[in-house]
């Protein structure tokens, strides 16, 4: 593949990853693991459970946009009946309110701290899963507008695990809020006597997946239309907390900062990448809404990168993912290129390197799948991005089927690198918004009228259940 690289074989491992998602995650059965259902030993690597703060939710970043919506019930079970649990683990471990969930999740929904006592803190002791896992409950409601699912299973669920974020947040002393002791995912850096250290205040993933979890709660209120006292005054605390949160600071390198102090890495090219959750799989950093915080973004990628960083399947997977973000095809083609040349079998199952040898691992396979769409499909920012980073090697090719947000079926060709063919399916009646790369232009949404916005995209009303051809010049 290195001297030759085949875009076609990517075709296939896309279809390969969609495949291994139907098998191994279908209503009525377990959340897709580390292994899936293809684990063969009985003492696997991790006990092939749900590592929480990557692994099982990279499982799931291909199920909504690549048309298996389906295929998430079991994790949005797991999710539901973690909470369950996670409210003996907040009452216990930190005498707070609501739910928690850390690092490291079993069959039996185990949401307390992992290690035994002897863990790293930044695995062991770290907490945040549950705004993580949150965020799937929010993306399926953005994907489905599934408004019962939303009343019914996912906002008690969400409301939970906010409250004890709530709780859980303190003053820094200068009237913001942070977290504190915080992790940022199996990192280390520094500290002033030049020995590694783990813990401290305010990691940017903290303040990410918290303004995350606070804004959806807020939405979710909103599209509900609660308006028990209760909620009010719960909606009220959100937004009161969210105006005062840490905000996000770019450091010596130009980079997003990971801690919020600008310490110095003890390992710059770690495989977690978790201060870019805000640009990917988070959508609050896009390069169009906040160029600055992108640009800082491309730096700490870089950097990641430059220093042996996504030397693990699923790691190079995120790095895709991230490139598609930026809008950059051609390196989001070459992470896919060094995925598939260091961190595939044969077989095309995802790697994870073991000392001299490499295990299955299958969150990789996922991930990359998932990035894929994103090179040729991105809803996140409110509006429907075509072909938002489609590399120079790709100058044609086409897909069918992949979803945006509100519910919209997507087919679309490209030709001499240019979007060419589009045909949108709406499942709801609505606004759509539509945008294509910035030397195309929408000519046509059927017979529609459009309304041509400030940044190029296109707003119009769609009926559901009709199919919509999209002109392009």
């Amino acid at each position: 593949f290195a001297s030759s690289p085949d875009p076609d074989l990517l075709a296939l491992y896309f279809h390969y990853g969609r495949y291994l998602l139907i098998s191994s995650s279908r209503p009525g059965s377990q959340a897709a693991n580390l292994q899936g259902i293809w684990n063969y030993e009985v003492q696997p690597p991790w006990s092939s459970n749900y590592t929480t703060n990557i692994n099982v939710q990279m499982n799931y970043w291909a199920a909504e946009s690549c048309n298996l919506s389906e295929c998430t019930e079991p994790l949005l079970r797991l999710v539901e009946e973690l909470s369950q649990t996670g409210v003996g683990a907040a009452r216990e471990t930190y005498g707070l309110p609501g739910w928690v969930a850390h690092h490291n999740v079993d069959i039996w929904r185990h949401a307390a701290p992992v290690g035994g006592g002897h863990g790293d803190p930044t695995w062991a002791n770290w907490n945040m899963s549950a705004a993580w896992l949150c965020a799937h409950l929010w993306d399926h409601y953005l994907f489905t507008r599934n408004q019962e699912f939303l009343r019914s299973r996912a906002w008690p669920v969400m409301r939970g695990a906010a409250e004890f974020l709530l709780a859980w947040l303190i003053e820094d002393g200068k009237g913001r809020l942070t977290t504190c002791p915080s992790w940022s995912t199996e990192n280390d850096f520094q500290a002033p006597n030049g020995k590694p250290a783990f813990t401290s205040a305010g990691c940017t993933m903290d303040i990410a997946l918290v303004r995350e979890l606070f804004s959806n709660c807020i939405s979710a209120v909103d599209d509900l239309r609660l308006s028990a006292p209760r909620e009010a005054v719960f909606r009220k605390r959100l937004a009161s907390a969210l105006e005062r949160l840490l905000d996000y600071k770019i450091g010596r390198w130009g980079q997003l900062q990971e801690w919020s102090v600008d310490f110095k890495e003890s390992t710059p090219g770690q495989r977690h990448m978790s201060h870019l959750y805000p640009l990917y799989p988070g959508s609050e950093i896009t390069p169009m809404r906040t160029p600055e915080l992108a640009r800082a973004c491309r730096a700490s990628l870089e950097r990641r990168l430059s220093h042996g960083g996504a030397y693990t399947g699923w790691s190079r997977a995120w790095a895709i993912g991230l490139w598609a973000r930026l809008g950059d095809g051609d390196q989001a083609w070459e992470s896919l290129k060094k995925l598939m040349e260091h961190s595939t079998n044969l077989n095309l199952f995802d790697t994870h390197p073991a000392g001299k040898s490499s295990i299955f691992q299958i969150d990789g396979n996922f991930g990359a799948t998932a990035s894929i769409a994103e090179m040729l499909l991105q809803s996140h920012a409110g509006v429907i991005d075509l072909v938002p980073a489609l590399p120079k090697d790709w100058p044609e090719g086409e897909v069918c089927g992949l979803v945006a947000r509100g519910g919209v079926e997507v087919d679309l060709s490209w030709k001499n690198g240019r979007a060419d063919g589009v045909a949108l399916r709406p499942h709801f009646t609505g606004e759509i918004r539509l945008r294509v790369p910035l030397e195309q232009h929408i000519v046509a949404v059927g017979a529609l009228p459009l309304r041509v916005q400030a940044d190029g995209s296109v707003l119009f009303h769609a009926e559901a259940g009709h199919s919509y051809s999209v002109s392009l010049s």
